[in-house]
């Protein structure tokens, strides 16, 4: 199934409030501020030297050359895409995880498995792994990558939630059957921009290039993304951020259900009835994610000041 968080407009609908929190993304609660735009990312179709900013910018912030990095419409872009560009029939997703992975590959015609264990991907022509994953958190060493890497025909690793830990990226030392997808919208907070890259040689580059089509980012995305992703200041003033708020989002609801994973962004809860825990929080004004596949699994986002802790707070009690 192809579900997703973020359907704020449906829970407000069957919640009857207008003025839910929506944790169910995983998505930054404190954004990073943008400047006003300038009448060129409004008026002017995006030049090539637009782009090259962008990229420079973008290689830096990832570790590696230029011609390693093509900006796309969300990392989602990719996801769609890639499937239509590399060769071979057999692919395998290590799961539990997103699940727009395995679904786009079985649209673009790939026989596909969902093993939960690494050693199972070994052989695959295409192998997917999420590093941290979402929804659990589970983590792959740079090492660990190119182990599994060098076991597959070609290893696309998803590191949409890796910006605060770059311990964890394999961008600046890729293998060469490596694909790397980053998110921009997810750790700077402005998905509505639709942002985010793929990592890869440069021929591998060229045909999702071509894919994508021309202008494949519009002007404000570029215009943004490339003064965000060069403050660095408030890039690692975030981290320190979301390092404590995830850490006090466990204390806020740990008396309640247990941990059972997550990152920065996200943290993944044992509940004795998902679906029950989700309806709760709904009715105090907060809408989180719920897995068809998992009875007892409720994901949160991390809540963005005072006010959202408060009300979680205030709704959990209720939870016993």
């Amino acid at each position: 199934m192809r579900d997703h968080g973020g359907d704020i407009d449906k829970a407000a609908y069957h919640s009857g409030r207008a003025d839910l929190i929506d944790l169910s993304t995983g998505i930054n609660r404190r954004p990073w501020q943008p400047a006003p735009l300038s009448p060129h990312a409004l008026t002017a179709l995006p030049t090539r030297a637009d782009n090259a900013r962008l990229t420079r910018v973008a290689a830096q912030r990832f570790g590696c050359d230029p011609d390693q990095v093509l900006p796309l419409a969300g990392a989602s872009a990719a996801i769609q895409l890639l499937p239509h560009v590399l060769t071979g029939r057999r692919a395998s997703v290590l799961s539990p995880t997103y699940n727009e992975h395995a679904a786009s590959l079985r649209a673009a015609g790939w026989e596909v498995t969902e093993p939960n264990d690494p050693a199972a991907l070994t052989g695959a022509d295409l192998a997917v792994i999420v590093n941290p994953n979402n929804p659990d958190g589970r983590e792959f060493t740079p090492a660990r990558i190119a182990d599994i890497a060098a076991t597959v025909g070609h290893l696309v690793v998803d590191e949409s939630f890796a910006d605060p830990r770059p311990d964890l990226s394999v961008a600046g030392q890729r293998p060469e059957n490596v694909t790397v997808l980053r998110s921009f919208g997810k750790f700077w907070g402005l998905a509505g921009l639709r942002l985010g890259f793929a990592l890869a040689t440069p021929d591998l580059l060229a045909r999702l290039a071509e894919r994508a089509g021309p202008w494949s980012v519009g002007g404000p995305a570029i215009e943004i993304g490339t003064q965000a992703l060069a403050d660095v200041a408030w890039a690692d003033d975030t981290v320190v951020w979301l390092a404590e708020a995830a850490l006090y989002l466990d204390r806020i609801v740990t008396p309640h259900w247990s941990l059972a994973g997550g990152t920065h962004l996200f943290r993944l809860y044992e509940t004795p009835d998902a679906e029950t825990a989700r309806d709760l929080l709904a009715r105090a004004g907060i809408w989180s994610r719920i897995f068809p596949w998992h009875p007892h699994w409720l994901r949160l986002g991390v809540p963005g000041n005072r006010q959202e802790f408060d009300r979680l707070a205030e709704a959990l009690k209720s939870a016993g």
